[in-house]
């Protein structure tokens, strides 16, 4: 049947709601011609405000037309058109919801019924999101009552036709319910908004935030003007800051944020065509554009845009809070507050609150000491500072201007800083305290530059400065953890160079060099600031500088080669910075997001630790890996001497390489290989193991070379026709031309571990991938997982790149692949790669969100070689490169065409 709202049921429509489709088209592109010439975004929406309300009278005054003529007399004065919600501010978008109530007479309750249903059918019928009840004033204040959203969208109501002195008897009795109950209906007023925020994001600092619900955004704003209503009697900015309950600093950062978040939604509407209120990365980019900011070095226009809407948004979300805080009722203690709270050098300290006496104020406004003494009082006694003092500090922090980093801080000062730095309890809640305050930027200048910072890749969740105090936050975390990050971090002396090198990691990020070495300078120079000790100063930069050094090497490098091991522990040093550069780069893939740190990254960075731990132990570093080899071979050959063929035995474990030694129990290890001992050699076996901790499972794949060529790029285009994500492959051609590959894989088609019979149905895949001579490439399906859906929308800004290196493996060249995940990539590059003649040793498969950085240690597959003729390194990046680019354009098309 026919839905009445498609072009072929047109004719089905009213001539009202005909009328009102048009009046609305014709409205939405005059307003989109006055938003573009630069109109303000209040005036936009106060337009269409009319518009609507001229088209909603006119539906009413239908539906009453309807209706018999002593009826509709009747009605038209007993009944009222009331706008609530944003209709009712006169801050409509051009698809915002339309939220009108019927307000009648309880008189008129049975005769009221034909109209309701012809007005609400009316409004319908024009297209828009209709929010449309009926009710009584007695009704609509008693629902008001018991349901906060009700009372929210009420306290925002509006006359637009029909009997006014219905509505005023509406409003009145509305008004006095809430202010009899406001003690109440402030806890409800909070109730709406805070499942709001769990949903679209308890932080400011979301990289895609909903511009209407998230935090700092639209709907921070209305939770002051229902506060305001609820507390107050008023939901106007102006009217909240002459009646004192807002700063007139606070009344205009409110207005200038409301102008231009609604500014911002008026043009996400008018661009899709609909109502869309999420600020994406393609939205971020067009809007950048838009606005035509002029370049600055190292800073993408992209990035300047979201530092600016950042700044609106921390604002309007540190407001809220406040007015929120004191808007609440008075505890019974709270009303005794003036009469229990004691004076405590220079603070007034009471039983919820803590505030600085008039003598104690100009102290806090001059003398940084001061203010960590109130902050280290008020998380001791989990006191909330009284928005006077607050308002007090912050005001004194911002006419201060941030510090010179040249210049050495107090002594009692640094004291009271490092103090806090080193007790992990609260420390997160204090440092973003200290942030709001703009205190932290004292103690380091390089945050003033990370403030609201964007990092412009779907890697990073957060901005700069909310992702360096998450860093901090998870390092205290893991105070509380029984797995090996618990104890390292329990064991770590000086946690105040840990966490300071934490909120100092990334702030060399958005300049022109790299940010590792703009944040050692930064480290240095923050040291100097601080007055720490040269040998303080020096882990500290090292820290800072070499952040993301383990995380590079376990994702990106084969960690049980000592080539790669060795030079690292050599590097650090010593147990106790290797101890701290652990927990820290756990920390910080924690803090980039949720899921960031999966058990894969964490048990590879542990395995890290361990091994480097075991080198730093001995004298020499070399020597104990050398050893550490020899040992682990011998423990295989007492193994091996339960089975036949003793020569072939020490033949295949004198050459097993230190990745295959160390990739399971020996007594595991002598059972694989024994299961290919006497594999005919155009056969090939596999099967999988799970492994819980990692949440992965292992697919073990024995042959030989004479099997087929191009076994590496068969191999994982089985495992993702199969829906495998690959996490790490061991590509090993042992004694013999034994070849024996592992391959590390989550099932995207599971959710729980993959059965057994799962596990040896990809296992046939992979054996029947080998033994197919057709050369066909493999079916991959449309979707194999559920996180490829989510990234397709992801603004792909990024240049693929293809790097070389021919220093850190002594046997191997390393190239390094950073391109956009999508389907078959990794098929395609493997089978490029043996199209070049390269044989694949080792891959490590890195995915950060929307992007992948895979890694293969490969020699000429002739003579067995690095590859150091430039040219033909030319060509292999050249070659890679188009084959990434081809799958990208096929991709393209495919979704043109879809």
């Amino acid at each position: 049947m026919n839905s009445g709202l498609g072009m072929n049921s047109g004719p089905r429509l009213g001539a009202a709601a005909l009328a009102a489709r048009e009046q609305l088209a014709a409205g939405r592109e005059k307003l989109r011609r006055q938003h573009e010439s630069g109109s303000p975004s209040v005036q936009v929406c106060a337009h269409f405000t009319d518009l609507l309300e001229q088209i909603v009278r006119a539906l009413f005054q239908d539906a009453l037309a309807a209706l018999p003529e002593g009826t509709a007399q009747q009605l038209a004065s007993t009944t009222a058109i009331v706008a609530h919600s944003g209709f009712g501010r006169r801050e409509m978008a051009p698809y915002s919801d339309l939220d009108v109530m019927l307000l009648h007479a309880a008189s008129v309750s049975e005769q009221v019924q034909p109209l309701t249903r012809r007005f609400s059918q009316n409004l319908y019928d024009t297209a828009m999101e209709v929010g449309f009840v009926a009710r009584t004033p007695e009704e609509a204040c008693r629902l008001a009552m018991v349901d906060p959203m009700i009372l929210t969208s009420q306290s925002e109501a509006r006359l637009i036709g029909g009997d006014q002195s219905l509505f005023e008897a509406f409003d009145g009795q509305f008004r006095r319910m809430v202010r009899r109950r406001w003690t109440r209906l402030v806890g409800k007023a909070e109730e709406a908004r805070k499942g709001e925020r769990t949903e679209y994001g308890e932080t400011v600092f979301l990289l895609e935030p909903n511009v209407k619900r998230s935090r700092g955004g639209l709907r921070d704003l209305q939770f002051i003007r229902w506060l305001g209503f609820v507390r107050y009697g008023e939901n106007d900015f102006d009217a909240l800051a002459q009646g004192g309950w807002l700063t007139r600093e606070e009344q205009k950062k409110l207005r200038s944020a409301r102008d231009y978040l609604l500014w911002l939604r008026n043009d996400l509407h008018f661009e899709s065509g609909k109502a869309n209120d999420v600020l994406d990365r393609t939205e971020q980019v067009r809007l950048a554009e838009r606005r035509n900011y002029p370049p600055i070095a190292g800073l993408l226009p992209v990035e300047q845009f979201m530092r600016e809407y950042f700044e609106h948004t921390c604002g309007v979300r540190a407001i809220a809070s406040h007015f929120a805080a004191a808007a609440q009722p008075r505890s019974w203690l709270g009303w005794f507050e003036p009469l229990v709270s004691r004076n405590r050098e220079g603070f007034r300290v009471g039983p919820t609150s803590i505030a600085a006496t008039p003598e104690g104020l100009p102290r806090l406004r001059e003398d940084l000491a001061e203010v960590l003494r109130l902050l280290g009082t008020a998380n001791r006694l989990k006191l909330r500072i009284h928005d006077a003092t607050w308002h007090a500090i912050r005001a004194a922090m911002l006419e201060r201007g941030p510090a010179d980093p040249n210049q050495q801080l107090p002594a009692e000062v640094v004291s009271r800083f490092l103090a806090l730095l080193a007790e992990p309890v609260r420390l997160g809640e204090s440092l973003r305290r200290l942030h709001e305050l703009r205190v932290l930027e004292q103690f380091i200048p390089g945050i003033t530059h990370a403030r609201g910072l964007l990092q412009f890749n779907a890697y990073h969740r957060y901005t700069v400065d909310e992702h360096s105090i998450r860093v901090v936050e998870h390092l205290t975390w893991f105070a509380d953890d029984r797995g090996t990050p618990g104890e390292v971090y329990r064991s770590i002396k000086d946690k105040t160079t840990l966490h300071l090198a934490a909120l100092l990691h990334d702030l060399g990020k958005g300049y022109v060099e790299d940010h590792s070495d703009v944040g050692a300078r930064l480290a240095q120079q923050t040291a100097v600031h601080l007055g720490l000790s040269e040998h303080e100063g020096e882990i500290l930069r090292l820290l800072v500088h070499k952040h993301l050094r383990m995380s590079h090497l376990a994702q990106q490098h084969d960690i049980s080669d000592d080539n790669v091991v060795v030079p690292f522990a050599v590097e650090v040093g010593t147990p106790e910075i290797l101890k701290m550069l652990y927990v820290l780069t756990l920390a910080d893939l924690a803090a980039v997001g949720p899921g960031v740190l999966n058990e894969w990254k964490q048990e590879l960075l542990t395995d890290l630790y361990h091994h480097a731990t075991h080198l730093l132990a001995s004298d020499s570093p070399a020597s104990a890996a050398s050893e550490r080899l020899r040992n682990r071979r011998e423990e295989l050959l007492v193994l091996a001497r339960k089975h036949d063929a003793p020569l072939w035995w020490e033949t295949q474990i004198g050459a097993l390489p230190a990745s295959c030694l160390f990739a399971a129990p020996p007594a595991q290890i002598v059972e694989e290989l024994n299961r290919v001992r006497t594999l005919p050699r155009r056969e090939a076996q596999a099967w999988g193991r799970l492994l819980p901790d990692r949440n992965a499972v292992e697919y073990t794949v024995g042959t030989y070379e004479d099997i087929a060529p191009g076994i590496f790029h068969k191999l994982t285009g089985a495992l993702t026709s199969k829906g495998q994500q690959i996490l790490s492959a061991d590509i090993n051609t042992l004694a013999d031309g034994l070849v024996f590959d592992r391959f590390y894989v989550r099932d995207g088609d599971f959710k729980d571990p993959p059965s057994d019979d799962r596990r040896k149905e990809v296992s046939a895949a992979l054996v029947a991938a080998l033994q197919d001579a057709s050369g066909k490439p493999p079916t991959f399906r449309k979707l194999w997982r559920p996180s490829e859906t989510a990234t397709r929308a992801v603004v792909q800004h990024l240049p693929s790149r293809v790097t070389v290196d021919n220093t850190t493996a002594d046997r191997f060249t390393i190239l390094a692949i950073f391109a956009y995940d999508r389907m078959g990539l990794l098929y395609a590059i493997a089978r490029t790669l043996f199209e070049l003649g390269l044989s694949v040793s080792t891959a490590k498969i890195g995915t950060h969100l929307d992007q992948v950085v895979d890694v293969f240690y490969v020699v000429d597959a002739t003579t067995g070689e690095k590859v150091i003729d430039e040219q033909r390194l030319a060509e292999i990046r050249r070659r890679l490169l188009e084959a990434i680019e081809t799958l990208a354009a096929a991709e393209k098309a495919e979704q043109a065409t879809a």
